[in-house]
């Protein structure tokens, strides 16, 4: 449990919360709201592409959460981010603490910078920058083969190792060898479905100014656009309908048609055979299919991220899914 300050602090202390693809931060962010104990959390949600999945899938917690949705804010300094701050900033006297969820293949550089090096400074206070870690794919993806998972594990402050239920003690025990290599000083937790201890990652006081002055990469980049979704080849294919999809068509797609280097899937999927919605998430080889009810009209959309992928053929598959009109 978590309790609310009984003396808030002038600024308003701030956690981004980075990972790679289908490294579980929806689902860290989840279970820290439904332990939080009157604690008023802002979310700032972030997606790469222009459908906003991350922020249907993040449960409210009634008046403990305000969930603020943005655009991508993963490659530069940018005004949408500064007014999506400022406005959380506005309901000041609301909100306790405020998280932000960045992309999967976000730089957290730049918007550690946002909060460091503008006038942001003056009322926010960059608390902590954590980063969450899949213990059971990360052996076979070495973080510098991209860009932007090397500058998650460089820049932040707290490693989290989730999904640590799914490997063995060894395993756990040569990943949190290999990850203090790299960074020798860093806070590194171990955690199943996202859940450690609140007190070692809220109001920690881990993130330090001084990281843009002493950092040569940081100041080399001091308001330049970061350049990893370039330089990694990362590729956002968004599909959205208002006809539902047929069951049987859509496994014929994830088994014979969905590209190899499609890295991460998510959405909410309307069936024609199924009156409930569909919460779909894909990371990797590992594919899960959540039912629940419907708080609104029912409609498919789906995001999928990977390296080099052609979007006008995905699409065209994903139409052909389309069931029949009635």
């Amino acid at each position: 449990m978590f309790d609310r300050p009984s003396c808030p602090e002038a600024k308003l202390p701030v956690a981004v919360i980075t990972g790679f693809l289908g490294s579980g931060k929806t689902t860290f962010i989840n279970q820290l709201l439904e332990r939080v104990v009157d604690l008023r959390v802002a979310v700032l949600v972030n997606e790469l592409g222009q459908i906003d999945i991350d922020s249907q899938l993040i449960r409210s917690q009634d008046k403990n959460k305000v969930e603020l949705t943005n655009g991508c804010i993963c490659c530069s300094i940018n005004d949408s981010l500064m007014e999506a701050v400022l406005g959380i900033l506005a309901r000041r006297d609301a909100v306790d603490y405020l998280m932000v969820e960045t992309t999967g293949v976000a730089d957290p550089l730049p918007i550690m910078q946002s909060f460091l090096a503008t006038e942001l400074w003056n009322f926010t206070r960059l608390d902590a920058v954590i980063s969450l870690v899949d213990a059971e794919t990360f052996e076979s993806q070495d973080p510098y083969q991209s860009q932007a998972a090397g500058r998650q594990i460089s820049y932040a402050d707290i490693l989290i190792l989730n999904k640590s239920d799914c490997v063995s003690a060894a395993r756990l025990e040569g990943l949190t060898a290999d990850l203090t290599a790299l960074r020798p000083r860093i806070r590194i937790l171990t955690a199943t479905y996202g859940q450690v201890p609140l007190d070692l990652i809220l109001d920690v006081h881990l993130t330090r100014r001084e990281v843009l002055v002493q950092d040569p990469l940081a100041v080399a980049l001091q308001g330049r656009p970061s350049s990893h979704l370039r330089d990694d080849g990362f590729t956002s294919v968004e599909f959205s309908s208002d006809r539902p999809l047929s069951l049987r068509a859509f496994q014929q797609f994830l088994e014979h048609q969905l590209p190899r280097a499609v890295i991460r899937g998510k959405g909410v999927l309307w069936f024609a055979e199924s009156r409930d919605r569909h919460v779909f998430q894909l990371c990797g080889q590992r594919i899960t299919l959540q039912d629940d009810a419907w708080q609104g009209p029912p409609k498919t959309e789906l995001v999928l991220i990977g390296r080099h992928l052609d979007p006008q053929r995905l699409r065209g598959q994903l139409a052909d899914c389309l069931a029949a009109p009635l």
